[in-house]
């Protein structure tokens, strides 16, 4: 397939690299952002394997940029997110949430800081340039809010240390896990961060000229061709392995942080104001009704991951829906996250989930089910 033989037309944009992954063999696509992202270079199951026991190499351009810069940079940022991002560096990142009025999570973003006053939010699949450029209209903050000429490619698995090693110097090894340096390739600018969405040592790499997009995956390639780099894709296995969320799938503008466990990310102590904190206050007040599990589910493995929200039920009685799931072919198991009533949500509770109008049994377990600890990606 020619790269020019693609597409719905010009609304939906292509990514810098976009030419490089149909050239190394990427075959099915889909939209996010607004733009391609490819999702298919052959066996999904091959490419967790290939992420877990060497590297593989994304093309994750739709993973688009909030740029913003001005005086009152930080005060915006700060008033985006319920995260306290009062101690954070510059070449620091932070994984955050950004929250509407009613304390629902509109984005689960990376934030990077550049410089004192220069931020971006590399988001999941939301349009929070517009939210951002709404809020920011009725502020007096002094801010510029823009999507920047800017493209992320992921290096992610075991070796992608040495990958980057042999590419841009042996000093990158002491990069921290969450922060980011400037690197210049041969005339190339970048911005690389120790962040991923893999749940393995991984990193970042973010074009800042889309000019260079397949020119810079040739060279990542070539570097990592001694090292068993392979072409891929974000691996599911592997993101439901680690208990990692999935925007519109694990949640979304109807779902608050506490729901999902992720109290650590909403301070409401703290001397600022943040868009949702009287509903998050109210919501932390008199608890939620429903909560996330992990789920083993029991049966032959799952052909694919779901493509619905799959019921789940007790004595019949429906009580929540699984949201994500898998076969770990790693672990042997039917791995999935579901939101079930909180007064369901201890682990080791029995439930029946209905996959194409069969009855499974299911089981409650603690998450994420491999590597709790994230040892491998801070290691």
């Amino acid at each position: 397939m020619s790269p020019d033989d693609f597409g719905f037309g010009t609304q939906i944009r292509k990514s810098p690299f976009f030419e490089s992954t149909i050239k190394w063999g990427a075959k099915d696509f889909s939209v996010y952002n607004h733009m391609y992202i490819p999702r298919d270079f052959g066996s999904p199951e091959k490419n967790f394997w290939n992420l877990i026991k060497t590297a593989i190499l994304c093309d994750v351009a739709v993973e688009r940029q909030v740029q913003i810069t001005g005086k009152d940079a930080s005060k915006f940022v700060q008033l985006l997110t319920p995260r306290n991002l009062r101690n954070m560096a510059v070449g620091q990142c932070k994984y955050i949430l950004i929250t509407n009025s009613d304390g629902g999570i509109i984005n689960d973003p990376i934030l990077l800081r550049l410089e004192e006053n220069k931020y971006w939010i590399s988001l999941a699949d939301s349009d929070v340039l517009l939210w951002a450029q709404g809020v920011a209209v009725n502020t007096n903050f002094d801010v510029k809010i823009c999507e920047p000429d800017v493209s992320p490619l992921q290096l992610q698995g075991p070796r992608s240390q040495d990958i980057l090693a042999k590419l841009i110097g042996e000093d990158i090894r002491d990069l921290k896990y969450y922060w980011l340096r400037k690197v210049n390739l041969q005339g190339i600018d970048l911005i690389i961060s120790r962040t991923g969405w893999s749940s393995e040592l991984g990193y970042e790499i973010y074009l800042k000229d889309n000019s260079h997009g397949n020119e810079l995956w040739e060279m990542i390639m070539s570097a990592g061709n001694c090292f068993g780099l392979k072409p891929g894709h974000t691996s599911t296995i592997r993101r439901i392995e680690g208990g990692m969320l999935s925007y519109h799938a694990d949640m979304d503008i109807n779902t608050n942080p506490f729901e999902l466990g992720l109290d650590r990310l909403v301070d409401l102590n703290g001397p600022y104001n943040f868009i949702g904190k009287t509903a998050l206050e109210h919501i932390k007040q008199s608890g939620v009704t429903r909560k996330q599990v992990g789920l083993i589910i029991d049966g032959e493995p799952l052909l694919m991951p779901n493509t619905k929200f799959w019921p789940v039920s007790i004595d019949g009685k429906k009580i929540g829906k699984v949201t994500s799931a898998v076969y770990s072919p790693r672990l042997e198991k039917n791995l999935a996250l579901a939101m079930v009533e909180t007064r369901y949500d201890g682990i080791g509770r029995a439930f029946k989930v209905e996959i194409q109008g069969q009855l499974r049994d299911a089981q409650t377990t603690k998450k994420p089910f491999y590597d709790p600890d994230k040892k491998l990606t801070k290691s």
